[in-house]
């Protein structure tokens, strides 16, 4: 199931009370949507999910769709390490008018591979939605084999796979061994480029907050076989896509958000603000690109 080349990890704005500002989000939705946005990923790492509770998930869930009025698909973050709340919370996404649910690898429990297997297919199992995996052991710990991912893909609807262990070679076998109907969506803004090289779909990006048409437009010079022109853009890329990694996610693209002119508030504990010089750090990169 395609869900488009550039999706956005929404960051969720909070007011001045750290609470969720609706009507800031559905600013930063019609933003996103005029600047290179073909799917939004909700309430996902970058939309602080930790520390968002179920009932703010549900109500975010809910606003977007209503929001978002079928523009573009809308995928709900709903994993956790327990499979029994995935389901509740998910079947909950699923009322709302959620397109998919995406699944994190469970984190903390450290299951071995038949568990993770058994937690993602009781999941997809208990509901209709489309189900995208999300595969990123640097958060989880645990890393989703190819072989694992194979397996989970011939059920009918775990349709795809957001993929963030930086292994281009695993990512390309997980390509050639699946059905063409499986997408695989690179979850590390700066392995865009390559790994649409190798098969990926597209990208499940932060940096796509600030600069969404330029990635547009690299992955489109590249379908044109314009392939020098597509390294040249990713390259100039690099800084935003390093600069919004450079201090704890989601700090940094809420920092260029708001240099951009959209203030998306600020960070739940434990994330806190970025410091002066890490600011500094994200106003420079976004100057390389003007």
């Amino acid at each position: 199931m395609n869900f488009g080349k550039v999706l956005t990890a929404m960051v969720t704005p909070f007011d001045r009370h750290g609470e969720i500002d609706f009507n800031k989000t559905t600013e930063l939705i019609e933003y996103l949507l005029k600047n290179g946005t073909d799917g939004l990923v909700i309430a996902g790492t970058t939309g602080e999910s930790p520390t968002l509770t179920a009932d703010e998930k549900v109500s975010l869930w809910s606003h977007v769709v209503k929001t978002v009025d079928g523009r573009v698909p809308v995928i709900a973050g709903t994993g956790s390490n327990s499979t029994e709340s995935s389901i509740k919370l998910s079947k909950r996404a699923e009322a709302t008018g959620v397109d998919a649910i995406m699944l994190v690898a469970p984190y903390y429990n450290k299951p071995n591979q038949d568990g993770l297997y058994q937690h993602f297919k009781t999941i997809a199992g208990s509901m209709k939605l489309p189900v995208m995996i999300y595969n990123v052991p640097g958060r989880s710990v645990v890393r989703i084999q190819p072989e694992t991912i194979m397996e989970l893909s011939k059920i009918e609807n775990i349709v795809s796979l957001k993929e963030a262990t930086g292994d281009l070679e695993g990512m390309a076998n997980i390509r050639a061994f699946t059905d063409q109907h499986f997408s695989i969506y690179s979850g590390d803004d700066h392995l865009t480029l390559p790994a649409y090289a190798v098969g990926a779909n597209g990208i499940i990006s932060v940096s796509s907050h600030v600069i969404g048409n330029q990635m547009q437009t690299m992955l489109s010079l590249f379908e044109e076989g314009k392939w020098k022109e597509a390294g040249d853009l990713h390259r100039r890329l690099l800084p935003v896509f390093n600069g919004m990694f450079s201090a704890p996610s989601p700090a940094p693209v809420k920092a260029a958000l708001k240099i951009q002119g959209l203030d998306t508030g600020g960070v739940r504990l434990p994330l806190v603000p970025l410091t002066k010089d890490e600011e500094a750090v994200i106003a420079n990169c976004l100057q390389h690109l003007t």
